[in-house]
């Protein structure tokens, strides 16, 4: 089974020993670049950087040139690093004989060179003997997207290396905001936090100083406001989306409601409605659970299947098919239906 990316860069930051290979891979770049961005700043010593670190793009390579430059010896030094970013683009990759090189020096690397392939944004096919044999030899690190229910944690995790707290709100709604997009989030911290200089907890009303996110109208919001029935919430958030229609895109919001009323129909058919079941089961928080089980005394099995109609519609619409409806009207429509069904 390939190695866990967060867990490959945490051993690297608690006790730097270096791999002769790292084939990092994966549909999540944050950490394929941390990785490399650690490796490419600890390995090898400044000033030996000149002469022993070798930092290339696959599009500028083919194998040929990279086993070459793995199999020089490093000068007047311990090791050198070769490290190919953007290794998708290799341009003989998908080659029989490129793979066969690579394997054949899977056999038997340098051990004076650490070789490194950032291959980002999809994953190597785990059918191939190339993929069997980087798994063998525990060389190949997968980086996956995180499940939506794992985005607070990770962002709270974050946000006290970097020295600071965070509150389980605000990381909750900087993750509905933003969603799986992990380096975008690291950005929008970075940004926020630039402007503390002692150690603080961030706040939902840090978040809309900084991020731009409203505390009060934003799609989490929204989804709450369903879940309880709550026809006057649900209407200001509609009335704030539409006169900000640049920072509430309509296909996100319906996609996010599309995707709890889904669980909403999973909660239904649950024979064990405990808390704990319940959470694992929607992949979200436990301290949200209570929030699904209301909305499913608000919203029966029977009207559930009628909204998820409603929201393909909605989709359909937004999209231009059969419909030439301004976005904000759209979801006006289908929150009235939602609420009224």
């Amino acid at each position: 089974m390939p190695l866990n990316a967060a867990d490959v860069l945490r051993e690297l930051k608690s006790k730097p020993q270096y791999n002769a290979i790292y084939f990092l891979h994966g549909e999540e770049p944050y950490y394929i670049d941390k990785i490399a961005a650690f490796i490419e700043e600890n390995a090898i010593p400044p000033h030996e950087k000149g002469f022993n670190q070798s930092i290339v793009y696959g599009k500028d390579v083919s194998m040929n040139v990279i086993l070459g430059s793995a199999k020089r010896f490093p000068m007047m030094a311990q090791r050198q690093l070769v490290m190919v970013k953007e290794a998708q683009d290799i341009s003989d990759f998908g080659q029989d004989k490129a793979k066969e090189m690579l394997q054949a020096y899977l056999e038997k690397p340098l051990p004076s060179t650490i070789l490194v392939f950032a291959y980002k944004n999809k994953k190597l096919n785990g059918n191939t003997k190339l993929y069997k044999d980087l798994d063998k030899k525990q060389l190949l690190i997968e980086a996956k997207p995180l499940y939506d229910n794992q985005l607070p944690k990770w962002i709270t995790d974050v946000v006290k290396e970097k020295g600071h707290s965070i509150g389980e709100k605000a990381s909750v709604l900087l993750a509905e905001y933003i969603g799986n997009d992990l380096n975008r989030i690291n950005n929008e911290l970075d940004k926020m936090l630039i402007n503390f200089t002692t150690k603080t907890e961030i706040t939902e009303e840090h978040i809309a100083k900084y991020v731009g996110v409203s505390k009060e109208y934003n799609t989490f919001e929204l989804q709450k406001a369903l879940g309880l029935k709550d026809i006057l919430k649900s209407n200001k958030i509609v009335n704030y989306f539409e006169a900000n229609p640049k920072n509430n895109p309509l296909i996100p919001i319906i996609a996010l409601l599309f995707g709890y009323f889904s669980k909403l129909l999973l909660v239904h058919q649950a024979k064990d409605k405990s808390k704990g079941n319940l959470a694992a089961v929607l992949k979200v928080n436990p301290f949200f659970v209570d929030d699904y089980l209301v909305a499913t005394r608000n919203y029966p099995l029977e009207k559930i299947i009628k909204i998820i109609g409603f929201l393909r519609e909605a989709d359909l619409r937004s999209k231009g098919v059969d419909s030439n409806a301004e976005d904000g009207q759209i979801l006006r429509e289908l929150v009235f239906k939602i609420l009224h069904i």
